[in-house]
């Protein structure tokens, strides 16, 4: 009776750990090889699951806001087949489009006060430019996994609710070389006692370089008076 007893007490225990919803955390150091660059923020971190785990079908939608010819935010995180709402709050138009990698599309040109939407359906990271300012940029990363976060300026992150378990943690920065990625890559154990992690990544801080949406140089002759 008394084994009986402590098989279910272990039993229990077990269940218990895995129904819990921890907090992930960490920090990514990001060490620039410019002078110039400064921070550790608009690193994606992700958990891959070692086995399927149950997560919500819900998908909360999102938003690119284009303000002072910017992308905001300028790195963003969604699950795949989430919705990316395009709203341009300039005072004049702009032209959005991605060709890079990703999820191709373009939105085509559109005005102050209108918005446009695109769904992220296939995994990967999408650059996003504007075709009238050459300036603008973006990138959305689109995940399988609901367990992922975005570095704060301090490389600071959180993930809420991990179920424990055992996972493949992956990262993502815009001027960080594939093989800095893949070298990042390593197997965690999520539990109770796991506090946090720290990462130390190297960019190599290279100006980005991209074509307008029709595979050309942007002109310089024609520069935007807006």
């Amino acid at each position: 009776m008394k084994k009986t007893c402590l098989l279910a007490a272990a039993l229990w225990s077990c269940g218990t750990l895995a129904a819990q919803d921890i907090t992930f955390r960490g920090k990514v150091d990001v060490v620039h090889r410019s002078s110039h660059k400064s921070g550790s923020g608009e690193v994606v971190v992700w958990l891959n699951p070692a086995h399927p785990v149950a997560v919500p079908t819900s998908l909360t939608p999102a938003r690119l806001i284009q303000k002072d010819k910017r992308f905001s935010p300028h790195v963003i995180a969604v699950r795949v087949g989430t919705e990316i709402e395009f709203p341009n709050h300039d005072p004049f138009f702009h032209d959005v489009f991605s060709i890079y990698r990703g999820k191709p599309f373009d939105l085509g040109l559109y005005e102050s006060g209108m918005a446009r939407k695109i769904r992220f359906s296939q995994p990967g990271v999408s650059y996003i430019f504007c075709n009238i300012h050459p300036e603008m940029s973006a990138a959305v990363v689109a995940l399988t996994t609901p367990y992922f976060a975005v570095t704060n300026a301090d490389g600071s992150f959180q993930i809420n609710h991990v179920p424990a378990g055992n996972y493949q943690m992956e990262f993502w920065y815009e001027s960080a070389s594939d093989a800095e990625l893949a070298s990042l890559t390593r197997e965690i154990e999520v539990g109770s006692e796991t506090s946090s992690v720290s990462v130390t990544l190297h960019s190599s801080d290279l100006p980005p370089q991209h074509l307008d949406k029709y595979g050309q140089e942007y002109s310089k002759d024609k520069q935007p008076s807006y």
